[in-house]
């Protein structure tokens, strides 16, 4: 049986105490931390690396909206928003909530919550084997099998000028030009272009696959940069490097992906 190892985070006590008691008689749920604040949840949440938050978002300092943008994309747990205030709701689904609960906290609604956690963690589970059998699958030096899988799907030869994405019932269209990396979390993708962030709901490996691979550069397991707006790179003794791009956005490269980098420093 899946168990989700989980932070509560409120800065009332008796609300974090509520919850962590109603979530003892479900299924699938692990308590492992109670946090008073979003500073020292960001330290829990590094320490532990949970996979679900219960997050309220209204708290002194730092809300959970600010405690979200401090945290990395490849280590970002599932979040359900616990709170008072309805106002919120399309905002917290803009940013990849699993769902979104109202105080005070009812029992079905709450179960409902964490069996779509449970649902999400599956999904990213098989997404994490396949893409671990594909980087296997290269290392054995199956390369020729990778690139036949990847190429089961016709593809233009002409690479798109433009990405759609959906936004509600509207479409938003950005430049491939002006996209400077893209980054996941969880079952999205953050495209970030021109000073923006655009949200669509695909996977990394579809959204790579539309992307010219002369321009745009697989780093990590979730994340993808546009090489015209790389202005360094700094290596580290590990393996791994860090990308500043233009607007001093901090990129990691992970060690599977650094032989990326050095084709293209000519290492």
């Amino acid at each position: 049986m899946t168990t989700l190892s989980t932070i509560i985070v409120d800065d009332e006590r008796l609300a974090r105490r509520g919850l962590a008691l109603r979530l003892q008689d479900i299924p699938h749920i692990e308590v492992i931390a109670e946090c008073a604040n979003a500073e020292d949840a960001l330290h829990s949440i590094a320490r532990s690396s949970p996979d679900l938050v219960f997050l309220d978002i209204q708290m002194p300092g730092m809300s959970g909206f600010e405690m979200i943008c401090e945290m990395q994309a490849d280590t970002m747990p599932m979040i359900i928003f616990v709170t008072a205030f309805d106002q919120y709701a399309v905002e917290a689904f803009n940013i990849h909530a699993v769902d979104y609960v109202l105080k005070p906290i009812d029992e079905d609604r709450l179960c409902e919550a964490v069996g779509r956690a449970v649902e999400r963690h599956a999904l990213q589970d098989s997404s994490r084997t396949k893409q671990t059998l594909m980087e296997l699958m290269d290392g054995l030096g199956g390369g020729a099998v990778a690139a036949q899988v990847e190429q089961s799907q016709p593809r233009s030869a002409h690479w798109p000028e433009r990405l759609t994405i959906k936004d509600g019932s509207e479409y938003q269209f950005v430049r491939m030009d002006d996209i400077r990396w893209i980054d996941a979390a969880g079952d999205y993708m953050c495209v970030h272009a021109s000073g923006n962030t655009h949200i669509m709901r695909t996977t990394m490996k579809q959204l790579e696959g539309a992307l010219d691979p002369q321009v745009f550069l697989r780093v990590h397991r979730s994340s993808i940069v546009n090489l015209n707006y790389i202005i360094s790179a700094q290596a580290f003794a590990n393996g791994e490097y860090q990308l500043t791009l233009e607007g001093d956005a901090k990129i990691k490269v992970s060690r599977s992906y650094g032989r990326n980098i050095k084709s293209l420093l000519g290492d």
